[in-house]
């Protein structure tokens, strides 16, 4: 199976990759606006995924340049702190990390955030990534509407463990990255633009 050619997700060169989509379909035009409305305000409420997901136990946080968590909309540059179940990397403090280096909502229909693993913003000099993935790797967040349907989505692209973070935390990372290429991670992924969609059906 092939990674779907998506507008706005990069190229899939090396690694594991995924495609978790969610659909909704609505009667008509105008619910599938209302809708949507409230979706916008799910997908940029990033502090609150977790509870769209409860059965995955990964807790995501919004955090700024200085790596504090912050309550608006996500930015550019904005990093993404995630809690994953097990041990965490001493890289990141026990968590995961990823910036955010693309946005776009351009499109009045289509919501893109897109982000790669980074280091901890804490560590201002570090290099080093503290995530269980490469800084190859992406996750773009989607979410569109059309005429009768609203779709929730994540592509993961690149998905390489990260081998570059001393031995103990590179075998952690090679445990948690075969688990993703086996799909664990498409169905945690699965469960969260699920999550996003059935706020939207109560």
């Amino acid at each position: 199976m092939k990674p779907k050619n998506i507008p706005g997700v990069p190229k899939q060169v090396k690694g594991g990759f995924h495609d978790s989509e969610s659909f909704q379909k609505s009667e008509t035009e105008e619910d599938v606006e209302m809708r949507f409305h409230h979706l916008k305000e799910r997908f940029f409420s990033i502090n609150q995924w977790k509870e769209y997901c409860p059965e995955s136990r990964a807790d995501f946080k919004l955090c700024n340049l200085n790596g504090n968590i912050v309550e608006r909309l996500p930015q550019e540059g904005d990093y993404i702190r995630i809690d994953i179940p097990g041990p965490g990397g001493k890289e990141g403090r026990s968590f995961d990390w990823t910036v955010i280096d693309k946005i776009d909502f351009d499109s009045p229909n289509r919501l893109l955030i897109q982000c790669r693993p980074s280091p901890d913003p804490v560590k201002f000099n570090s290099k080093k990534i503290a995530h269980f993935y490469c800084d190859k790797s992406t996750s773009t967040f989607v979410i569109e509407r059309n005429l009768d349907m609203l779709m929730a989505a994540v592509y993961g692209r690149n998905e390489s463990p990260n081998l570059k973070s001393g031995f103990i935390n590179s075998a952690r990372n090679v445990m948690i990255a075969v688990g993703g290429i086996f799909g664990l991670s498409k169905i945690q992924w699965e469960c969260l633009a699920e999550g996003m969609l059935k706020g939207e059906s109560e």
